[in-house]
């Protein structure tokens, strides 16, 4: 789902008077320049609301409108019976922006994050999520643009959650019981529709697919400038990579045509016994241009790669938690990494593309991670009737030994890491995770409040 860049604004006057209103205008005034600066469409903000009908009115507009997010400005404290009137008519989070207090002796201007205070209590008590935004020092305004832009995202994140569809081809693949998804808890705790589809079918898509798109797909995949894993292997390049490409173009149509915003696909063992190929390239090419789609049916695998994205982390590598030491983790995978999370093509370390390790049939995109920043390694899963995640912040390092398919090395500035994983363990995680570029834990946690998940930090 593509939601539009605009935000709901209901700004809080008073009918009668007191506190400083001459300063609530300032503030508004302020508050307003820095979204527009920010690039957001702003819908509400041209008026201020200070009675039922106001406040009905606006939140009605903002809702038609198709706003990702609603701001609350309180240049002047409210009354919180309001939250009541806004919360029967918008049903996502709510963006508490605190606005400052006049600089200088004499009397309290606005009482702004004491309004705050008092909707964030009303919101926690009616079980209603929200962020509270608050500028260091004092409540500046300008201060706070970063956490107020996290805000927004996340609450287009859940937005988005709510009107999206995760598809599953087939099931999850044999023995992997932990990946099992229920259609049930993933409505209630996303909002999201799991749409299961047929493998038989899905592959009667892949093989009959137009010759003619076919070609022009392996053209664009030849244009990729990835070299076969094995030199000596003597393949005529466009029978090599027409299977990948009818992956490729099959996974798209299915996600267009049932209207898909994260896919997960039961890769083995049907597809490289019946087609004679591995998906992988497909998926790392898929993954690179921003589609959500994970591999063995891992639907929850899939929803958090739609996270990833709703929440700026971009695409992440689906790995497995291969080994670890006390302060470092290797993660591996047999080779289906977005292509742009991998080395250029073409240099010592780039990518190229190959047979898969334990079922030797094509096609398997081998080579490292790139290092040297930070990333962020999440899983979200389903325990215990209940949706659980967990996210933290490492280092790439460079790796200390070379394995087929994808890799990646991450160092962690405190020990512990050992003691980490029992407990992870212990709360049910699978033997997926997923691996962002970037900081993004706090962002994930934060998520984790807004959705009601249970955190393990």
């Amino acid at each position: 789902m593509q939601l539009e860049n605009k935000v709901g604004v209901l700004v809080f006057s008073r009918k009668r008077p007191g506190f400083d209103q001459e300063w609530s205008k300032v503030v508004r005034a302020q508050a307003i320049s820095i979204l527009a600066r920010q690039g957001y469409e702003i819908v509400g903000a041209d008026t201020t609301v200070n009675d039922e009908e106001t406040v009905t009115s606006a939140v009605d507009a903002i809702v038609a409108a198709g706003c990702c997010a609603l701001i609350i400005l309180q240049p002047s404290i409210a009354d919180g019976q309001f939250v009541f009137t806004i919360i029967q008519r918008w049903s996502g989070p709510l963006v508490l922006w605190t606005t400052p207090e006049r600089p200088g002796d004499g009397k309290v201007s606005s009482c702004g994050l004491v309004g705050q205070n008092l909707f964030a209590s009303i919101l926690r008590q009616a079980d209603r999520p929200f962020e509270l935004v608050y500028g260091l020092p004092n409540g500046s305004l300008e201060d706070s643009v970063p956490e107020l832009n996290r805000a927004i995202l996340l609450s287009r994140a859940v937005t988005a959650l709510r009107h999206s569809k995760v598809g599953l081809v087939g099931a999850h693949v044999p023995g992997f019981v932990d990946l099992a998804a229920d259609p049930f808890l993933i409505h209630k705790t996303f909002g999201m529709q799991l749409h299961t589809l047929s493998l038989v079918q899905f592959i009667e898509r892949v093989q009959g697919l137009p010759i003619d798109a076919v070609k022009a797909d392996i053209a664009r995949t030849q244009a990729l400038g990835l070299p076969q894993s094995d030199p000596e292997l003597k393949v005529e390049s466009e029978a090599f990579l027409s299977n990948t490409s009818r992956f490729y173009l099959a996974i798209r149509e299915v996600m267009t045509e049932f209207a898909l915003s994260a896919m997960a696909v039961q890769c083995w063992p049907e597809l490289p016994n019946t087609v004679g190929h591995w998906p992988y390239l497909a998926v790392s090419r898929l993954t690179s241009e921003g589609e959500a789609v994970s591999i063995e049916g891992d639907v929850d695998g899939a929803i958090g790669a739609f996270l990833g994205l709703q929440l700026g982390a971009g695409a992440g590598f689906l790995t497995d938690w291969l080994e670890h030491d006390d302060t470092t983790i290797q993660f591996w995978h047999p080779g289906m990494a977005p292509l742009d999370m991998c080395n250029e093509p073409g240099c010592d370390e780039g990518p190229s593309i190959g047979d898969h390790f334990n079922n030797i049939r094509p096609m398997v995109v081998d080579g490292p991670i790139r290092t040297g920043g930070a990333v962020t390694v999440a899983r979200i899963w389903c325990c215990g009737g209940r949706y659980h995640i967990t996210a933290f912040d490492g280092q790439a390092i460079p790796p200390r030994r070379k394995l087929t398919g994808n890799t990646l090395l991450v160092e962690f500035p405190e020990a512990g890491i050992a003691e980490r994983f029992q407990r992870l363990a212990q709360a049910g995680m699978p033997h997926h995770v997923t691996v962002y570029f970037g900081t993004h834990a706090e962002t994930f946690r934060r998520l984790a409040r807004m959705l009601g998940l249970e955190w393990h930090a």
